[in-house]
């Protein structure tokens, strides 16, 4: 039996929407998940068009989030390594559904933006 609009909670479906909404933060996970570590530069090589503010912006809110973690390592230039962190791991069976879906829907024509 469905539930009337008055009783249904949607607390948790708009936290974890709020979690990866954005226009790159599916993507970093994704790339994240495939590749396990990345640096800052190779993240934005595989993101192509995202700007530098951008990707910035979205790790910061991705890592406060405790999706990934950041690790820096002193040295000269800077070197910093981006991964998944448990809760970002628990996250990809969703992300594998969420691809899965895609393979199954893909129109034969269609093309990466």
């Amino acid at each position: 039996m469905a539930e009337s609009h008055n009783t249904v909670n949607i607390k948790p479906f708009a936290y974890a929407l709020s979690l990866i909404e954005g226009k790159w933060k599916m993507h970093i996970l994704f790339w994240l998940w495939k590749v396990e570590v990345l640096r800052y530069s190779e993240l934005k090589r595989c993101l192509g068009k995202v700007t530098h503010k951008m990707l910035s912006s979205q790790l910061k809110e991705l890592e406060d989030a405790g999706l990934i973690l950041r690790k820096e390592y002193p040295q000269i230039p800077p070197k910093v390594e981006y991964s998944l962190s448990d809760m970002g791991k628990s996250m990809m069976p969703i992300l594998s559904c969420f691809c899965k879906w895609g393979k199954e829907h893909i129109p034969q024509n269609w093309e990466l933006p």
